[in-house]
């Protein structure tokens, strides 16, 4: 019975439980297909955290500029929460 155990979790594919590794981000931001004419970037909280409140939507809009080479107005920048309510990153939605 033993024998039986140890075969079924070593050689269980990932698949099966969704056990998937997670490819590490090289870049905080990640553009997104183009929505009702908007622009929409996936923010790693990281780089949101360091910014001040009152001034994200702003400094957001000066780091897209840099990365896209265009000039990029956010006008909402949501938060993603996983399933224990923890914040996973933020949706900026951008006018070109």
């Amino acid at each position: 019975m033993v024998g039986i155990i140890l075969l079924f979790v070593l050689f269980t594919p990932r698949e099966w439980f969704r056990d998937q590794p997670r490819i590490p981000h090289s870049s905080p931001i990640a553009q997104l297909p183009v929505a009702h004419g908007a622009n929409i970037f996936w923010v790693e909280p990281e780089l949101v955290a360091a910014i001040p409140e009152s001034q994200r939507l702003s400094r957001l809009g000066a780091i897209l500029k840099d990365r896209t080479g265009k000039q990029q107005i956010i006008t909402r920048l949501e938060p993603i929460f996983d399933s224990e309510k923890e914040i996973k990153g933020y949706m900026a939605i951008a006018k070109p």
